[in-house]
């Protein structure tokens, strides 16, 4: 996008290990008439291609107020605002940057009121760019799965005694067949999602038709687990805090801080245009 640093995004000072929320100090207000980008800390890894599907760990920050507005796992794609666009592009895998966002640049200049920004606020954008993810096979301590005997019954997931994986795990329950899914397409396909915290069911599809969800729309983990299965695969995958909704919990954030399990079923798949 070719989008330059300057005086705003370099006067921001950001604190704390990578991949996790930091905190972002800065004079206020922040008012930015254009975009601007520090590369604060400069990975070694491949470099991001502009328009295609980049994982970063997202932290928002109000220009007029200075809050934290949120921390959260995202995907960027082509299509999403020229703000988290700017913030992930052309940087090697391993960055963390800082963008200086003004408001037409991040939703429409309208603000966000379930975050609380505000409209014509500017916001400060912390961004960990993300190597690719890949689920390593899971071996140990895979929970028991019992499908539903009648057809569209909810399977039942047994957690094991133990405590959550550290690492994004994925077990191939059956094998599909067909086309594999790609980053971007949309899957029809039946879930369960579990807390490992709390070992209750937190949403499922079981029980009625199975949804249409785009790749793009779902938790960086649970993408990542989906991606290169081929329709009729079932699969489990564990994923950890920081790769499904953040590591912050709030009222705003229920599952955040939360390693959560998922059942799949992929029925169909249907590659993006």
């Amino acid at each position: 996008m070719g989008v330059l640093s300057g005086s705003l995004s370099d006067d921001v000072k950001v604190d704390g290990d990578f991949g996790m929320a930091p905190t972002a100090a800065f004079d206020l207000p922040v008012q930015a008439e254009e975009l601007e980008r520090t590369v604060v800390r400069e990975g070694d890894g491949e470099t991001t291609v502009p328009g295609t599907h980049v994982s970063a760990v997202v932290s928002l920050y109000s220009g007029g107020t200075g809050e934290q507005l949120l921390t959260h796992p995202v995907t960027v794609t082509g299509g999403d605002y020229d703000a988290f666009r700017a913030a992930v592009d052309c940087v090697p895998t391993g960055s963390r940057t800082v963008t200086v966002a003004p408001s037409t640049a991040l939703y429409d200049g309208q603000g966000n009121g379930a975050i609380g920004l505000a409209p014509g606020d500017t916001v400060v954008i912390v961004a960990d760019v993300q190597e690719p993810l890949e689920p390593r096979q899971w071996t140990e301590d895979v929970p028991e799965v019992a499908f539903g005997a009648a057809a569209g019954a909810a399977p039942v997931v047994t957690l094991p005694e133990a405590e959550p994986p550290v690492d994004l795990l994925r077990k191939v329950l059956e094998q599909g067949e067909g086309e594999e899914v790609q980053a971007g397409d949309t899957v029809t396909m039946h879930y369960q999602g579990i807390s490992w915290d709390s070992g209750e069911v937190f949403e499922q599809s079981y029980g009625g038709q199975a949804p249409i969800l785009s790749t793009d729309g779902l938790v960086p983990g649970l993408a990542a687990a989906v991606i290169g299965q081929k329709p009729g695969a079932k699969l489990i995958v564990t994923i950890p805090p920081q790769f499904a909704y953040g590591t912050e919990h709030s009222e705003l954030n229920p599952l955040g801080g939360q390693t959560l399990v998922y059942l799949i079923a992929v029925e169909s798949v249907e590659p993006t245009e």
